[in-house]
């Protein structure tokens, strides 16, 4: 059973999960969900998903999530491949207490221009290119990555990525393009084309290396 399994599954029988279990318990499910729609990492995730699983058991022997989660198989994949849909998620989570509250830091990297997934012809995971979740429009990529007025990815946003890792964190990538950088005096993505490729792959080098 995959984490997306396990979501659709509550999903399924939410009315019926959420009577089952105590206030207590609904307000630790809720924490654990929202932790799920936040987590940045695959150990988070993994970490998240084993006490969630473990809050359900509380549920009664009946239940057709305990029977579920009996009959099924471990959550598959290795560490590094955890990847959660956080549509769902977020959704479960407005019907307890409304939307939740944006990560401030997504919230600002989300309101940067970008291209929806349905324009841009890399395919998905791509290590070149950033792709943001956004929680009501899907997948976007952030507008500075390609060459004006095109979709055609620029090399030097391709070759950075690839250095700040951009296919496992994309939020990273996504905030040192488009943070303050001291290094360079100013917000890199705003410096393209002015300042030099090098010295722009020089100060995430400098950023790599540092940690």
């Amino acid at each position: 059973m995959t984490p997306d399994d396990l979501v659709a599954l509550l999903g399924d029988h939410w009315p019926q999960t959420l009577a089952a279990l105590a206030p207590d318990e609904q307000e630790e499910l809720a924490g654990l969900l929202q932790n799920l729609a936040s987590a940045a990492d695959p150990q988070t995730v993994r970490a998240t998903l084993r006490r969630l699983r473990r809050l359900l058991r509380a549920l009664p022997d009946e239940h057709p999530v305990t029977r579920a989660l009996r009959d099924g198989v471990r959550f598959a994949g290795a560490p590094d491949a955890l990847e959660v849909d956080r549509a769902p998620v977020l959704a479960l989570l407005a019907t307890l207490h409304g939307p939740p509250e944006p990560d401030p830091v997504h919230a600002r990297l989300l309101a940067a221009p970008a291209l929806p997934a349905a324009d841009v012809a890399a395919a998905p995971g791509e290590p070149g290119l950033i792709r943001l979740r956004h929680p009501a429009l899907g997948d976007r990529y952030p507008r500075f990555q390609f060459a004006a007025g095109t979709t055609r990815p620029l090399a030097v946003v391709s070759r950075i990525n690839r250095l700040l890792m951009a296919d496992r964190d994309p939020w990273g990538a996504a905030d040192w393009w488009l943070g303050g950088n001291r290094w360079l005096g100013g917000v890199p993505a705003d410096l393209l084309g002015s300042v030099p490729d090098e010295e722009l792959a020089r100060a995430a080098r400098e950023l790599v290396e540092g940690d």
